[in-house]
């Protein structure tokens, strides 16, 4: 297993981005958001993850 790095910018922003999105679906009723906010999160989620994980990402 390699050792976790800090992922790069834009890999960030999009995981951040798709966590923010999700939350905000859950809470607030927006058409799109609401319907896969879980799904969301969890693929931001799995952005972040990758971006930890593997270098370049």
């Amino acid at each position: 297993m390699t050792n976790p790095s800090a992922p790069k910018r834009i890999t960030w922003i999009i995981g951040l981005a798709l966590g923010i999105a999700g939350i905000i679906g859950h809470l607030i009723a927006v058409p799109y958001l609401t319907l896969y906010s879980f799904t969301l999160v969890m693929i931001g989620f799995i952005v972040l993850a990758v971006g930890t994980t593997f270098r370049g990402f």
